[in-house]
């Protein structure tokens, strides 16, 4: 029982100084811990969360052109060719000629790419179905919205 009181303690402490902090510093924690913890899973495939998103972005069926990986990740070309690169190294990936253009790369998955790809999206259905069972659905949809509110803030340039 005074484990149970400790940790009771600890976790209002934790609420209580979350409330103090900026906006910014919450979001930012959060991501991370959240990062942190699909690392954690994704390293007993050898790979990382932002190779197990990238894996995440590719049509399974029909590959996805290199070019649109980018814009779809919200993610700069440099550190996504990175990251492509450490997917075809691991054979998780491979670059065929698009048909339907030329010049353009298409991105598929390989047969482990595929396996890993299902691991991966298992660990997100399986966060989110954890957030939705211990988090109201008032409070996502509040968190949702607020969400949406400081993008819109962001993406309008009201903030600077």
């Amino acid at each position: 029982m005074h484990a149970y009181y400790i940790y009771l303690s600890l976790s209002l402490d934790i609420k209580i100084r979350m409330k103090d902090k900026t906006i910014d510093y919450v979001l930012r924690t959060t991501w991370l811990a959240v990062q942190k913890m699909y690392n954690e899973e994704a390293s007993d495939y050898g790979i990382t969360m932002a190779t197990g998103f990238t894996l995440l972005s590719v049509d399974p069926q029909n590959g996805t052109p290199s070019t649109a990986l980018g814009p779809k990740m919200g993610m700069e070309a440099t550190s996504l060719s990175r990251i492509l690169k450490t997917l075809e190294n691991l054979n998780l990936i491979e670059r065929l000629p698009n048909p339907n253009d030329g010049r353009g790369v298409l991105i598929h998955l390989t047969e482990q790419g595929l396996k890993n790809r299902e691991e991966v999206k298992q660990n997100v259905l399986k966060f989110n179905s954890v957030i939705k069972t211990e988090i109201s659905e008032e409070k996502l949809n509040n968190f949702y919205e607020v969400s949406d509110c400081i993008m819109d803030l962001i993406s309008n340039k009201k903030i600077f």
